[in-house]
Order: C-alpha cells, then sequence, then structure tokens
C-alpha cells in the first residue's frame, strides 16, 4: 500500500520558520515529481510547489516564492518544505502529492497524504 506522510506541522509565530516533511512508502518516488499543496479554510486547496525527480525543474506559486523551498532525498523517499518568513496567510493544512497528472500546479495527481497543519499566529 502506499503511503504518504507529512509531518513537520505546528503553530508558530508570524516571521518563523518550520520545515515539512513527507515519507513515502510502498514504493519508491526516486523518478517522480512531488509536490505540495494547501488548504485554507473555507479556501479550495491550492498549489505551492513541485520538484522534478531530477530535481532540475522546481515551480513554486507567486505567493510563496522565494519563501518556501522544496527539496526532496531520494535515498530516504523523502520531500522536504522548508518555510520562512511564515505569515498568518500561511495558515493552512498542507499536502504532499506524487505523480501530476496534468502539469506541475495541476491539481490532479496520483497521491496524496493525509496532510499536517501549519497555524501561523499573529
Amino acid at each position: 500500500q502506499v503511503q504518504l506522510v507529512e509531518s513537520g506541522g505546528g503553530l508558530v509565530q508570524a516571521g518563523g520558520s518550520l520545515r515539512l516533511s513527507c515519507a513515502a512508502s510502498g514504493r519508491t518516488f526516486s523518478r517522480d515529481t512531488m509536490g505540495w499543496f494547501r488548504q485554507a479554510p473555507g479556501k479550495e486547496r491550492e498549489f505551492v510547489a513541485a520538484m522534478t525527480w531530477t530535481g532540475s525543474t522546481t515551480l513554486y506559486a507567486n505567493s510563496v516564492q522565494g519563501r518556501f523551498t522544496i527539496s526532496r532525498d531520494s535515498a530516504k523517499n523523502t520531500v522536504y518544505l522548508r518555510m520562512n518568513s511564515l505569515k498568518s496567510e500561511d495558515t493552512a493544512v498542507y499536502y504532499c502529492a506524487a505523480i501530476p497528472t496534468s502539469g506541475l500546479d495541476g491539481s490532479s495527481w496520483y497521491y496524496w497524504g493525509q496532510g499536517t497543519q501549519v497555524t501561523v499566529s499573529s
């Protein structure tokens, strides 16, 4: 059974940092594109960041560009999201995803994690 399990969320003050992790099991994703999405209360899930398996291509939402960094450790079958200079509007449930079917920033991906809550207090 393929699983993506996020961790690292929590409560942080505005201006602070967090690093989210997404550990995959059940199959290797070392040659697959991985990404992060988020969903704030009352809003639709939105794209945050994605990285191809080689790391040669990364894509970020405008709202997080320059503050968030996606990375991966293929040996550990894990993808990370480093979040700096956090703002209250970054508060959301963050989801890990694997293998997009309609573009890096599209909403259709084969695998999804269960999400981890990030709350930024102002």
